[in-house]
Protein backbone atom coordinates (compact mmCIF):
# COMPACT_ATOMS: atom_id res chain seq x y z
CA UNK A 1 0.00 0.00 0.00
CA UNK A 2 1.41 3.32 -0.85
CA UNK A 3 -0.37 5.31 1.91
CA UNK A 4 1.51 7.53 4.35
CA UNK A 5 2.86 5.24 7.54
CA UNK A 6 5.26 6.18 10.58
CA UNK A 7 8.40 4.69 10.71
CA UNK A 8 8.68 1.21 12.51
CA UNK A 9 11.18 -0.30 14.90
CA UNK A 10 11.44 -3.87 15.43
CA UNK A 11 12.89 -6.63 17.24
CA UNK A 12 15.68 -8.92 15.75
CA UNK A 13 13.76 -11.94 14.80
CA UNK A 14 10.39 -9.13 13.04
CA UNK A 15 8.09 -10.92 15.56
CA UNK A 16 7.52 -7.16 17.29
CA UNK A 17 7.69 -3.80 16.39
CA UNK A 18 7.01 -0.32 17.89
CA UNK A 19 5.97 3.43 16.20
CA UNK A 20 4.40 6.46 17.72
CA UNK A 21 1.05 7.48 16.71
CA UNK A 22 0.94 11.66 16.46
CA UNK A 23 -2.36 13.52 16.67
CA UNK A 24 -4.56 15.78 18.88
CA UNK A 25 -3.94 13.39 21.75
CA UNK A 26 -0.05 13.78 21.69
CA UNK A 27 2.40 11.20 20.85
CA UNK A 28 1.05 7.45 21.49
CA UNK A 29 3.30 4.39 21.54
CA UNK A 30 2.10 1.47 19.80
CA UNK A 31 3.07 -2.15 19.66
CA UNK A 32 2.21 -4.99 17.68
CA UNK A 33 3.39 -8.40 17.95
CA UNK A 34 3.90 -11.97 16.24
CA UNK A 35 3.27 -14.85 18.13
CA UNK A 36 3.42 -18.52 17.04
CA UNK A 37 0.14 -20.30 17.68
CA UNK A 38 0.82 -23.77 16.92
CA UNK A 39 3.42 -26.19 14.86
CA UNK A 40 2.03 -25.07 11.67
CA UNK A 41 3.53 -21.82 11.02
CA UNK A 42 0.61 -20.17 12.09
CA UNK A 43 1.08 -16.39 14.05
CA UNK A 44 -1.53 -14.31 15.82
CA UNK A 45 -1.34 -10.89 15.04
CA UNK A 46 -1.96 -8.41 18.12
CA UNK A 47 -2.07 -5.06 18.30
CA UNK A 48 -2.51 -1.79 20.18
CA UNK A 49 -1.11 0.83 22.33
CA UNK A 50 2.32 0.10 24.40
CA UNK A 51 1.56 0.19 28.59
CA UNK A 52 4.44 2.61 29.23
CA UNK A 53 4.55 0.72 32.98
CA UNK A 54 4.93 -3.15 31.76
CA UNK A 55 5.77 -2.76 27.70
CA UNK A 56 2.84 -5.16 27.35
CA UNK A 57 0.33 -4.51 24.42
CA UNK A 58 -3.23 -2.72 25.42
CA UNK A 59 -5.48 -3.87 23.17
CA UNK A 60 -8.70 -2.54 24.63
CA UNK A 61 -8.02 1.00 24.90
CA UNK A 62 -9.54 3.32 22.58
CA UNK A 63 -6.71 6.55 21.47
CA UNK A 64 -8.93 8.25 19.05
CA UNK A 65 -5.63 9.98 17.67
CA UNK A 66 -7.00 10.89 14.05
CA UNK A 67 -4.49 9.14 12.46
CA UNK A 68 -6.38 5.52 12.03
CA UNK A 69 -5.65 5.42 8.37
CA UNK A 70 -1.99 5.92 8.79
CA UNK A 71 -1.97 3.26 12.08
CA UNK A 72 -3.53 0.68 9.60
CA UNK A 73 -0.94 1.25 7.01
CA UNK A 74 1.35 1.17 9.74
CA UNK A 75 0.21 -2.31 10.43
CA UNK A 76 -0.10 -3.64 7.50
CA UNK A 77 3.66 -2.55 6.68
CA UNK A 78 5.11 -4.62 9.31
CA UNK A 79 2.91 -7.33 8.49
CA UNK A 80 5.02 -7.34 4.80
CA UNK A 81 8.23 -7.09 6.35
CA UNK A 82 6.83 -9.98 8.99
CA UNK A 83 6.27 -11.91 6.21
CA UNK A 84 9.61 -11.40 3.93
CA UNK A 85 11.17 -12.95 7.52
CA UNK A 86 8.45 -15.77 7.35
CA UNK A 87 7.53 -16.26 4.16
CA UNK A 88 5.81 -19.73 5.31
CA UNK A 89 3.82 -17.65 7.80
CA UNK A 90 -0.05 -17.45 7.91
CA UNK A 91 -1.52 -14.45 10.46
CA UNK A 92 -4.35 -14.81 12.02
CA UNK A 93 -6.12 -12.00 13.14
CA UNK A 94 -9.09 -11.40 15.66
CA UNK A 95 -10.46 -8.05 17.21
CA UNK A 96 -10.42 -7.74 21.01
CA UNK A 97 -14.16 -6.88 21.08
CA UNK A 98 -16.24 -7.09 18.08
CA UNK A 99 -15.73 -3.74 17.05
CA UNK A 100 -12.49 -4.00 16.54
CA UNK A 101 -12.71 -6.82 14.43
CA UNK A 102 -15.55 -5.12 12.58
CA UNK A 103 -12.68 -2.34 12.35
CA UNK A 104 -10.56 -4.98 11.02
CA UNK A 105 -13.00 -6.26 8.50
CA UNK A 106 -13.61 -2.62 7.49
CA UNK A 107 -10.02 -1.98 6.64
CA UNK A 108 -9.14 -5.53 4.82
CA UNK A 109 -12.47 -4.69 2.57
CA UNK A 110 -11.57 -0.64 1.81
CA UNK A 111 -7.81 -1.85 0.58
CA UNK A 112 -8.41 -5.31 -0.62
CA UNK A 113 -7.68 -4.64 -4.48
CA UNK A 114 -4.34 -3.66 -3.31
CA UNK A 115 -3.07 -6.40 -1.00
CA UNK A 116 -5.02 -9.19 -3.27
CA UNK A 117 -2.33 -9.80 -5.13
CA UNK A 118 0.55 -10.21 -2.48
CA UNK A 119 -1.59 -12.12 0.19
CA UNK A 120 -4.19 -14.79 0.44
CA UNK A 121 -6.84 -13.91 2.83
CA UNK A 122 -9.67 -15.67 4.27
CA UNK A 123 -12.24 -14.88 6.44
CA UNK A 124 -14.05 -17.66 9.52
CA UNK A 125 -17.85 -17.83 9.08
CA UNK A 126 -18.49 -20.10 12.25
CA UNK A 127 -16.12 -23.29 12.15
CA UNK A 128 -15.72 -22.31 8.67
CA UNK A 129 -12.70 -20.85 6.82
CA UNK A 130 -13.71 -19.05 3.30
CA UNK A 131 -11.94 -16.73 0.96
CA UNK A 132 -12.31 -12.90 1.71
CA UNK A 133 -15.40 -11.49 0.29
CA UNK A 134 -16.46 -8.13 1.08
CA UNK A 135 -19.62 -7.64 2.45
CA UNK A 136 -19.38 -10.62 4.63
CA UNK A 137 -19.51 -10.27 8.59
CA UNK A 138 -16.60 -12.33 9.62
CA UNK A 139 -15.66 -13.25 12.95
CA UNK A 140 -11.61 -13.81 12.26
CA UNK A 141 -8.90 -13.26 9.93
CA UNK A 142 -6.46 -15.16 8.38
CA UNK A 143 -3.68 -14.11 5.99
CA UNK A 144 -0.85 -16.18 3.79
CA UNK A 145 1.55 -14.01 1.73
CA UNK A 146 1.19 -15.30 -1.96
CA UNK A 147 5.02 -17.12 -2.89
CA UNK A 148 6.40 -16.08 -6.31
Amino acid sequence: MQLPKYQLKSGRELLSYEFISQGPKGLIEKRIQFTLLNQEEVYNLAFGDKDPITGEIDDLVVSNNGDSEKVLSTVVSAVYAFCDKHPEASIFALGSTPARTRLYRIGLAKYFDEIKDDFEIYGQLEDQWELFEKGKEYLAFLAQRKLS
